[in-house]
């Protein structure tokens, strides 16, 4: 039988150093441009090491360098200045006593969301070679035969850093989609896998598009869909991946989007490779989506389901990640499903809800467990 494979959804815990460089350059505080450089090569080798060390078989860079997923996008492109309104998801406002303790005990991360004000430009791809060029070499020194690195979707970024320029939804999702198409180009002719990380198709429900109702928030959905298509329009499907997520946060999500809803919209990205939650206990039973839509899954498509939670600190038993495994093996095959996590592990610089070393824990859980299926 077909071993199934291991990765996971791309951020890692950072190191104290590399949290202060980053903090560093995000509050405009002087350092030396040589000395973070060779922090973040350091750290990216010792980020693939321990991915590698765990049994992971597709590999990042744990996004090392990079404020947040999606807001690192200030400092490559143009376009960006002032603030963005803060909007808490409405799960956590239904519970107002929780979201007060969050924000007491430090649980809600902080860092810049400027607005949209001006055209957005990219400022080119210096930086993103460097991270290319750490993440090669570290696969490289450590025997790591295929890596992959995030980069932000269009939809992504309009959700965080939202719209004071364009004239509409549209023309900003228009405009990013042209800017960050030469990102997405140079990951793969770099030899890399290309992921696109996606919340905007479920988290933005129940954080920006909540006064609209399901069916009109697909339609927005399909309209980020249609402008992430374009963007990867040069790019072969089978070297992209997509991750959908409802907020990698530890909260009631009872507001969260079904699966059962946002099937077709992920199924119609242009990607060989989806990736979504089924670990956490919102979204543990939604694999039985993907098993009544066996005869929508095109034939083309990876499934990479989160069989490790990423907002705790239980560690896995390897028998119960097997069994999240062949849950998905069963609909399509041990050759289309490959093991991930929920989410990242480091969303953001200096925060996470799980301990480093536990993080690295749950990967070898991960890699066990996969080893397990039969």
């Amino acid at each position: 039988m077909t071993k199934v494979k291991t990765t996971h959804v791309g951020s890692l815990p950072r190191t104290q150093d590399v949290v202060d460089f980053i903090f560093a350059r995000e509050n405009e505080k002087p350092f030396d441009q040589a000395e973070f450089d060779t922090c973040m090569t350091s750290a990216v080798l010792e980020t693939v090491r321990k991915q590698v060390e765990a049994g992971i078989d597709i590999v990042s860079d744990g996004e090392t360098s990079k404020i947040s997923y999606a807001t690192y996008v200030k400092d490559r492109y143009t376009g960006f200045g002032g603030d963005s309104p803060r909007n808490a998801p409405a799960d956590l406002k239904m519970f107002p006593g929780f979201l007060e303790r969050l924000a007491d005990d430090g649980g809600t991360p902080k860092y810049a969301r400027p607005m949209c004000v001006g055209e957005v430009r990219s400022k080119g791809q210096g930086e993103l070679e460097k991270d290319i060029a750490n993440l090669k070499a570290a696969m490289a020194d450590h025997g790591a035969e295929r890596g992959f690195m995030n980069a932000a979707s269009p939809g992504v970024i309009s959700l965080f850093l939202q719209n004071d320029y364009y004239k509409s939804r549209e023309a900003y999702l228009a405009a990013l989609a042209d800017a960050m198409k030469a990102e997405y180009e140079t990951i793969v002719a770099a030899g890399l896998d290309l992921q696109l990380d996606c919340p905007d198709l479920a988290l933005s429900r129940h954080m920006l598009f909540t006064d609209l109702s399901d069916d009109e928030f697909i339609k927005v959905a399909n309209m980020h869909v249609e402008a992430l298509n374009h963007a990867l329009s040069d790019v072969p499907a089978d070297k992209v991946r997509v991750h959908i997520c409802w907020g990698n946060y530890e909260g009631p999500h009872c507001c969260d989007i079904p699966m059962s809803k946002m099937f077709d919209t992920l199924m119609a990205t242009k990607s060989r490779y989806v990736l979504f939650e089924t670990s956490n206990p919102r979204h543990g039973h939604e694999w039985s989506t993907f098993r009544d839509r066996k005869a929508d899954i095109p034939d083309d498509k990876v499934l990479v389901p989160g069989v490790v939670d990423t907002t705790t600190n239980f560690v896995e038993h390897p028998e119960l990640v097997a069994q999240r495994i062949e849950r998905f093996v069963d609909i399509v095959g041990a050759d289309r499903v490959i093991a991930g996590s929920d989410c990242g592990f480091g969303t953001f610089a200096g925060f996470g809800a799980v301990d480093p070393d536990i993080a690295y824990a749950k990967l070898s859980a991960l890699s066990e467990g996969a080893a397990l299926v039969k």
